[in-house]
């Protein structure tokens, strides 16, 4: 089983990893798996907007409206920035729990078609194996991070930026190392390869931007692509190891 000792070793010890090589793999298995991605970002949403909904009619919802309308006072716009990040927390918490399962699920479906696989697609396969609990945890640990970086404003909010989005990623591939140990290994990857991270995100959040050229909808079929460059650093610094027993227990469930 891999340990967070081991993981770190792998990471100090990894090679450098060249930008155009990351982005040219990003878009060759976009091209195969942009139709899971889309099922993904439809389930995504939907769960989104089905808390959103129910977080605004028991009164815990942020608001998008910070009064910019009656003029701008700093005073007020930091009041009302600091209700809205507070207020949001436990919708915030929820979305990002769901949001990490499904794309936790999402990089093994990934990792199936990268190394020709044969699995079943399963988007609630964290949910079906009994991790609730650890992804919960995980939620509430991003949220809390996310949100002490939403309060210090833009430099921390793009620094955690990059370090939280390997969250998913490592416990897709490693679901019984503990919650702190995962937050850890993030946080060592995302900051030994903040540079190339952050670029090859940036870049596939472009590019999966450019979907909304497509009358808006169009970029529900193409923002899947942003998730990829975490999969592929994660891939050349760790690598994949053999199915572990849960993955043999699924596979023989399905």
């Amino acid at each position: 089983m891999t340990t967070l000792d081991s993981l770190f070793e792998k990471i100090e010890n990894a090679k450098n990893l060249d930008f155009g090589t990351i982005i040219d793999q990003v878009i060759s298995l976009f091209k195969k798996v942009w139709q899971k991605g889309l099922v993904l970002v439809l389930i995504i949403v939907v769960c989104a907007g089905v808390a959103g909904v129910l977080f605004n009619l028991i009164g815990l919802s942020g608001s998008t409206n910070l009064m910019l309308d009656e003029g701008f006072n700093i005073n007020t716009f930091i009041d009302n920035y600091s209700k809205n990040v507070i207020y949001a927390i436990p919708q915030n918490i929820l979305i990002s729990t769901l949001t990490m399962a499904f794309l936790a699920a999402f990089y093994r479906i990934c990792k199936s078609e990268l190394l020709e696989e044969n699995l079943q697609d399963d988007y609630f396969y964290f949910f079906k194996h009994g991790y609730f609990s650890k992804l919960l945890t995980l939620g509430m640990i991003h949220t809390g991070i996310s949100t002490l970086a939403l309060f210090l404003f833009v430099i921390p909010a793009i620094y955690v930026y990059v370090p939280l989005g390997y969250i998913s990623v490592f416990f897709a591939f490693n679901p019984d190392l503990s919650e702190i140990e995962i937050l850890k290994a993030s946080f060592k990857l995302g900051n030994k390869k903040w540079l190339i991270s952050f670029g090859t995100m940036f870049v596939a959040s472009l590019m999966g931007a450019l979907g909304i050229l497509g009358c808006g909808i169009g970029i529900l079929f193409t923002i899947s692509i942003a998730y990829l460059p975490v999969f592929f650093i994660y891939k050349e610094v760790v690598g994949f190891e053999k199915k572990s027993a849960i993955d043999e227990i699924g596979n023989s469930i399905q």
